[in-house]
């Protein structure tokens, strides 16, 4: 899948048609209803209505293969109230430019690191589609096709984060009435958030909790996920919900260490595709040690190259943290005076630039680079200058989300198509185990035994269709009421019971690139039609005469484009 793609994977539309396929609960007092990542790990979004009010727990871009139909916002977009945002990944924040340009003015709650890093997130995703719709419309031109309008722009970008509400971690507080939020330490990100609601309506009382991307045990930098004591409900990721990770504990370094000696010893590069904000972090984390205690032997003080400004960025976030964030054995550094991420010839490329000089530069080296899964970025540049090389290595850190580039040359593809081209893959093609930041298994069990009464009722979410229905089985064998509910599937959470149960609907497949143009459009039309309605449904009180003008010029609009 190719750039394009990514960027153009929305989730949760808009409805074109006016009507659905899918169903929604109606006058239910307190429900929930799944929209994104229901059976698929990206493009998280969860709808909570309580006491009038409209609340999304994340609102995340879809990024390589979308599986399944997403059920449309089913509320317009200027009628939601608050965003709680459980971290800063673009697959839980993408969409919330989206969301502002479609009317959007409510509140968004974060934890403060959360905060900080989508300051620097959300304005990059909107030059990445700012730039993707400049490459499109010169095409466009070329071949007299329609322009292409990008998703969202800086401005939105910029909008949004005006709406952004800091929090710290572990304090209770009201976000309007009948509702009490607390966000806790989900150990996956720097930020990253499990969120509990207090939820009040007509004397009624329930508790959910949303676990959001739960961290491995013991990973760099950060404390372990906190553990929570009670819920009636709760909301957990399953992102490797089916599998143990080889082995907790592994000496990364070591393995890091043996694939550079490797590597440089046949003259080649290690090329690292690394999430911007994490994994590229933890990675000089872990070259910091290699450099200091010289575990590569005979290639002297060797470049590593972080080939990012978003990583940039983001670990400038990292080093002004509060130490209270990090783990203890970061903290002892810091208390030494030593700086857990910087090295010596560690090289940071901001411009176009310093990035292109990378490969024209003999030297065996590092490169740390974005996208993670190679989707987007200058990530993939230097797999077009390596991949061909037999000498060099492709090593992945991370999660590869099924269709992305990243998941197809860890599953062996012999040639990948990049700017055009057809490049063949003669490169090692490797990953370091279980360096994920997502527990596996045994940690999402261990996290949900925190609790020391069972919820009522645990809904599976953030995994590949297999995956959620795997741990959701496996939650049942081990004494819980567990779901894996579909985009789409709506709760009465006052008895806990589907009021609107979904299947998966396929994706479409093979739609035309003008008939995505149109839908586009349709799309963005619609969008404001609803926004004018939000609107109008705010002039009650108004002066008569300016009502009557207002009306007159709708009327005037309805006339003119009236078929």
């Amino acid at each position: 899948m190719n750039r394009v793609a990514i960027t153009n994977q929305i989730g949760y539309p808009i409805n074109r048609r006016g009507g659905s396929q899918f169903q929604t609960g109606k006058d239910i007092g307190m429900k929930l209803t799944f929209l994104g990542a229901a059976h698929e790990v990206t493009g998280s979004c969860t709808l909570l209505e309580v006491g009038g009010r409209n609340i999304l727990v994340d609102c995340g871009m879809e990024q390589g293969a979308d599986i399944f139909q997403n059920q449309e916002l089913p509320v317009d977009p200027g009628k939601i109230d608050f965003v709680c945002l459980t971290h800063a990944h673009i697959d839980h924040s993408g969409n919330l430019p989206l969301l502002y340009k479609n009317g959007f003015r409510g509140e968004v709650f974060a934890s403060e690191a959360t905060a900080a890093l989508c300051d620097i997130m959300l304005k990059d995703s909107a030059g990445i589609q700012e730039f993707e719709a400049e490459w499109r419309n010169r095409k466009a031109k070329r071949s007299g096709s329609a322009a292409y309008e990008p998703i969202y722009t800086t401005q939105d970008a910029l909008g949004l984060l005006q709406c952004m509400r800091p929090c710290p971690y572990d304090r209770k507080f009201s976000i309007c009435e009948g509702v009490e939020i607390r966000f806790n330490n989900a150990g996956h990100l720097l930020g990253a958030s499990s969120i509990e609601f207090w939820l009040e309506e007509q004397g009624t009382h329930k508790k959910i909790v949303f676990s959001g991307d739960l961290g491995n045990i013991g990973r760099p930098f950060l404390r372990n996920p906190a553990r929570i004591e009670q819920a009636d409900y709760v909301v957990i990721e399953s992102t490797y919900g089916d599998r143990l990770h080889e082995s907790q504990g592994q000496d990364y370094v070591s393995a890091l260490a043996e694939y550079i000696q490797q590597t440089f010893d046949r003259g080649g590069n290690v090329v690292i595709p690394a999430f911007a904000v994490g994994r590229a972090q933890e990675l000089l984390y872990f070259l910091r040690q290699i450099k200091q205690e010289r575990r590569v032997q005979g290639h002297g003080d060797f470049p590593v190259y972080m080939d990012s400004p978003l990583a940039g960025e983001a670990t400038e976030i990292l080093l002004q943290c509060d130490p209270d964030v990090f783990n203890d054995q970061t903290r002892e550094l810091i208390a030494q005076g030593i700086n857990p991420i910087l090295f010596s010839n560690l090289r940071i490329a901001q411009t176009a630039e310093q990035s292109k000089a990378i490969n024209f530069d003999n030297q065996p080296k590092v490169i740390i680079s974005a996208s993670g899964m190679c989707e987007a970025g200058r990530i993939r540049h230097h797999l077009k200058h390596n991949l061909w090389r037999e000498e060099s290595l492709i090593l992945f850190a991370g999660y590869q989300s099924a269709g992305t580039l990243g998941r197809s040359l860890r599953d062996g593809a012999s040639t990948v198509r990049l700017f055009g081209e057809e490049i063949a893959v003669r490169a090692q093609v490797a990953a370091l185990s279980d360096t994920s930041g997502h527990a596996d298994k045994q940690g999402l069990l261990h996290w949900l035994e925190g609790f020391r009464q069972k919820p009522a009722l645990v809904f599976v979410n953030h995994g590949e269709a297999s995956v959620c229905d795997a741990f959701a089985g496996e939650l049942r064998r081990q004494g819980y009421a567990a779901e894996a509910p579909y985009s789409g599937t709506c709760y009465d959470l006052c008895t806990g019971a589907a009021v609107v149960r979904t299947t998966g609907i396929p994706a479409r497949k093979g739609q035309t690139p003008e008939r995505e143009r149109k839908n586009q459009a349709f799309d963005r039309l619609v969008a404001a039609a609803r926004q004018l309605v939000t609107v109008a449904e705010q002039c009650r009180g108004m002066a008569n005469k300016e009502m009557a003008k207002f009306e007159s010029q709708i009327r005037q609009l309805c006339d003119k484009w009236r078929k």
